[in-house]
């Protein structure tokens, strides 16, 4: 018997089928056109399943359960995406409408943070491990909590928004409509925006950086790794940069660590790239600043394994989050 999990985004639809062992044996990719009715993407996805099972020799037949993963407030009792302000979702029937176009014995949805943190938990970088906190460190700064082996999603199906958290009160506007949320001081659109406006400074204050030589051989294009490049190769003011940027993450991940002292903390998304240049300073800011830095027992924090098909994965898992 197989899996399958699907991992929607507001650009992609990516599916893969899933053995026993947690392996993609087929995967595939669609545009999601957003702007579409909802029934419209659902189908996408069903078709696309059914496309990959018949390229893989199998039939509905052998897949145990198809497991969602949708950006938003997702209800995995009810199988309903409630909201999502990336897709035309609003208290909409994800997992019956899937079965209408592919009879499958079954259909969970969870949120994609959820989903990916379960990814990791059952296959990555927190296998083995009873509690683990993911988070990812992308356009936004996404969360999810895996507490005995089951995704906490609340008494609401939202929690997990740790990007959410205020880090400090009454700082930069949030796209969640607070100030001075993690996502935005630890995003890689928080660093994008660091950047541009230290190169700003530096140009005003004609004060030479290698960033400026960075931002160049980019086109002219500022991205999350023009700072890290930029502090590899010796420059300072960079690593002034990327010194502030990890502050800002280490305090909202000592947050994290303080309330739910999970095994593992792993840290995936587009920043994770950057691995010990972001791992090493960060340990050692959380280790000085954890309210457990006494105890003999210390949380691991470490970069996600599974990238981009960690979502597909736990999405494939879902199924055992309901026996």
């Amino acid at each position: 018997m197989y899996t399958v999990g699907v991992d929607l985004g507001g650009t992609n639809i990516a599916i893969g089928i899933v053995d026993r062992d947690h392996r993609i044996v087929r995967k595939g990719s669609v545009p999601t056109k957003a702007d579409r009715a909802p029934e419209m993407i659902v189908k996408d996805m069903a078709d696309l399943t059914a496309r990959l099972l018949d390229e893989a020799g199998l039939s509905v037949g052998d897949v145990e359960n198809v497991g969602i993963a949708s950006p938003g407030t997702a209800n995995g009792s009810t199988g309903v995406v409630e909201y999502s302000n990336n897709l035309p979702f609003k208290n909409f029937a994800v997992a019956e409408i899937f079965r209408r176009y592919l009879p499958v014995k079954a259909v969970y949805v969870e949120n994609d943070a959820n989903a990916a943190a379960l990814g990791e938990h059952i296959a990555g970088a927190a296998k083995g491990a009873h509690n683990s906190v993911m988070i990812t460190l992308g356009t936004g700064v996404g969360g999810g909590i895996i507490i005995d082996g089951k995704i906490y999603a609340g008494s609401n199906h939202a929690a997990g928004e740790l990007g959410h958290n205020v880090i400090v009160y009454g700082g930069r506007p949030c796209t969640c409509g607070r100030r001075g949320c993690l996502e935005a001081y630890a995003s890689a659109t928080a660093l994008i925006r660091m950047t541009e406006e230290c190169l700003t400074e530096c140009r005003i204050k004609g004060v030479p950086t290698l960033l400026t030589k960075e931002l160049e051989a980019n086109g002219g294009r500022c991205n999350a790794r023009i700072a890290f490049n930029a502090m590899k190769k010796g420059d300072e003011i960079a690593a002034w940069l990327v010194g502030d940027y990890i502050a800002y993450l280490a305090c909202g991940v000592t947050n994290i660590i303080n309330t739910f002292q999970p095994e593992i903390l792993s840290i995936g998304g587009g920043i994770s790239g950057e691995k010990d240049h972001l791992l090493i300073p960060l340990r050692k800011r959380v280790d000085r600043e954890q309210y457990t830095r006494d105890s003999a027992h210390r949380m691991q924090i470490v970069i996600a394994e599974l990238g981009n098909d960690a979502g597909i994965i736990g999405a494939a898992s879902l199924g055992s989050q309901h026996v």
